[in-house]
């Protein structure tokens, strides 16, 4: 992890706790993700709760950050989403992150640092040493911030064709 990226973590230790999605933060997430991308996908995050949250633990992560500020009721502030992949054309397996959001005004707080690592080390305790995203090239909030955490461009090449 890159040196400002482990202040930023640091400075969230004691008030931010990364763990495992529980079914009681899915409204949670689906509030977060809704006032970030301004669309309400109720039925996707449950979803994604089932397939990511409840099965095949061992190689899938969802992960929810929580404020330790208050413990009687403590706050989702961001939450990150993963998978260990092998499949894509013959590539070796590797971590997968498809989804990463933190409350607007908690960002640069070191919330999304602290997320990305703790998926990290999942990853590297599920025995794999690479991780893998993909980021829109008109989203440099995204693209800065993941090259903050020491990711650059990898090997391959996303192609896509619109579908008449």
């Amino acid at each position: 992890m890159a040196t400002a990226a482990k202040a930023r973590a640091a400075k969230t230790d004691s008030t931010v706790r990364v763990r495992r999605v529980q079914a009681a933060d899915i409204p949670h997430v689906i509030g977060l993700d809704t006032r970030v991308t301004k669309l309400a996908k109720a039925e996707y995050w449950n979803d994604v709760f089932v397939r990511y949250g409840k099965r095949r633990l061992h190689e899938r992560f969802f992960l929810v950050a929580e404020s330790r500020v208050d413990k009687a009721d403590p706050h989702v502030l961001g939450f990150i989403i993963g998978e260990i992949r092998a499949w894509e054309f013959g590539s070796t397996p590797c971590g997968w992150v498809f989804a990463l959001s933190v409350e607007p005004e908690m960002r640069l707080h070191g919330i999304g640092s602290a997320l990305f690592e703790a998926i990290s080390r999942e990853f590297k305790k599920a025995g794999v040493g690479k991780m893998r995203t993909m980021v829109a090239r008109d989203a440099p909030l995204q693209l800065l911030f993941f090259r903050s955490e020491g990711m650059m461009a990898g090997p391959y090449i996303q192609l896509e064709k619109d579908l008449d």
